[in-house]
Order: structure tokens, then sequence, then C-alpha cells
């Protein structure tokens, strides 16, 4: 059974930094691309970034860039996001994705994922 769990959020204030964690299970971490998005209250889902089986290969939307970085450790089936100079409007549940790919060439869409976490709160208010 794939899992996908994610940790690490939770309440800080504006230009503080959050390091969220996702551990896999369940299938081949290291066959697979990864990606992060995330849900605002009262908002549909926003790609965030991903990242390639390999960690050769990233991609961030416009908002996050050079503020936020996707990493992923093989050897522990974990991948990271670490979140530097947060935002109020970087507020919401973010979630992990697997891709049914190793590479990222396409643009994320959902139909190139097959499974999600439930996702972890991150709250960006003084």
């Amino acid at each position: 059974e794939v899992q996908l769990v994610e940790s690490g959020g939770g309440l800080v204030q504006p230009g503080g930094s959050l390091r969220l964690s996702c551990a896999a299970s369940g299938f081949t971490f290291n066959y697979f691309a990864m990606s992060w998005v995330r849900q605002a209250p009262g908002e549909g889902p926003e790609w965030v970034s991903s990242i390639n089986s390999r960690g050769s290969a990233t991609k961030y939307t416009d908002s996050v860039k050079g503020r936020f970085t996707i990493s992923r450790d093989n050897a522990k089936n974990t991948v990271y996001l670490q979140m530097n100079s947060l935002k109020p409007e970087d507020t919401a549940v973010y979630r992990c994705v697997k891709w049914r790919s190793s590479e990222i060439w396409s643009d994320y869409n959902t139909g190139l994922t097959d499974y999600r976490g439930q996702g972890t709160q991150v709250t960006v208010s003084s």
C-alpha cells in the first residue's frame, strides 16, 4: 500500500522558515518523481514544486522561486520542502504527490500523478 505522510507544518511568523518532510512507503521511491502542492482555504489546489527521481532536476512555481527548495533523500524514502522567507499568502495545507514517472519534463498536472498524502498545515501569521 502506497503511503505518503507529511510532517513539519505549524504556525510561523512572516519571514520565518519551516522544513516539511514527506515519508514515503509502499513503492520504490527512487523510481518516481515527486511534487508538493498546496491548498489555501477556499482555493483550489496549487502546484508548488517538483523533483525528479534522482534529485537532479527541480521546478518551482514563480511565487516561491528563491524562497523554497525541494530536495529528496532516496536512502530515507523522504522528500523535503525547505521554506524560507515565508509570507502570509503561503498559508495552506501542503501535500506531497507521487508521479507515475521518474522525470518532470512535462509541467505538473494531476493526470501525471497517482497518490498524494493527507497534508500538513502551514500557517504564516504574526
